[in-house]
């Protein structure tokens, strides 16, 4: 199963609606998918129309070594995707892991003999604590969801740093798939602005797709849907679509099982 966290510790650029879109695509395009809600807040399992009812077992359950992934995971009611919801108690986690030995490694050893799906994708929390930390050791990659305004570029080389101390200490085989570009509004100058400058800096590790403002990304959500089930064909959708393309592109020869 190839793992891909999607992390950046500034809110608001993105993360979940990407997380969200890209696992729709991947399902959609035959690859059996788990996405991971590693947010207290649990919009991710919002998002994918995960009642709050049915996550009786949660990510939290799995990090404490309380639970399996296959005992925590429940199926989406898009084909083929299937989520471990969030509760709030992921909150107190940062603070239970730290009694733990290897508090880092506590979702990579639950994932260990997990062969369920072909690719699980891993909603980071907003900041880069030990929630974050447990997906980036899990992880074989990164998808660094990145909005396209100024502020976000600081916090890109706060990442990137992260990045290099996951490898030395716990991950050494931790990659970054991709940096993609969200909130793109061609309208403004500034966006065009940030855009070079990543590019400039980071070359063929961003993304050709580009995710732009779109309205239907934002009412998603609210109906319990991934965009790309709300609306297949807004701007926002076909987006997304194309950017699962060039990640496939990216990925190792892992392919699904037929």
């Amino acid at each position: 199963m190839i793992r891909i966290a999607i992390a950046n510790q500034k809110g608001g650029v993105g993360k979940t609606t990407t997380a969200i879109n890209m696992a729709t695509a991947m399902a959609a395009t035959g690859w059996k998918t788990l996405l991971v809600d590693l947010d207290p807040q649990g919009n991710a399992s919002t998002g994918t129309g995960i009642d709050p009812r049915h996550r009786t077992i949660s990510s939290y359950d799995v990090l404490l070594g309380e639970a399996s992934v296959a005992e925590a995971t429940v199926p989406s009611s898009i084909p083929g995707l299937d989520v471990i919801p969030a509760t709030v108690d992921l909150s107190g986690a940062e603070i239970e892991l730290v009694d733990f030995e290897d508090r880092a490694g506590q979702l990579r050893r639950a994932f260990t003999g997990h062969t369920g799906h072909d690719v699980c994708f891993i909603d980071c929390p907003p900041s880069l604590g030990l929630l974050t930390l447990n997906a980036l050791t899990a992880a074989d990659t990164l998808l660094v969801p990145l909005q396209c305004e100024f502020f976000a570029l600081e916090g890109l080389s706060q990442l990137l740093q992260t990045v290099e101390k996951v490898q030395q200490l716990f991950n050494p085989d931790l990659g970054i798939v991709g940096v993609a570009l969200t909130m793109f509004d061609r309208r403004n100058r500034l966006t065009d602005q940030v855009s070079e400058d990543v590019r400039g800096c980071l070359g063929n590790l961003v993304f050709d797709s580009v995710i732009p403002r779109n309205v239907r990304l934002s009412e998603a959500p609210s109906h319990g849907l991934p965009a790309l089930i709300y609306d297949h064909s807004c701007t926002g959708s076909r987006a997304y679509m194309a950017l699962a393309r060039e990640l496939i592109s990216r990925l190792p020869e892992k392919r699904k099982a037929a």
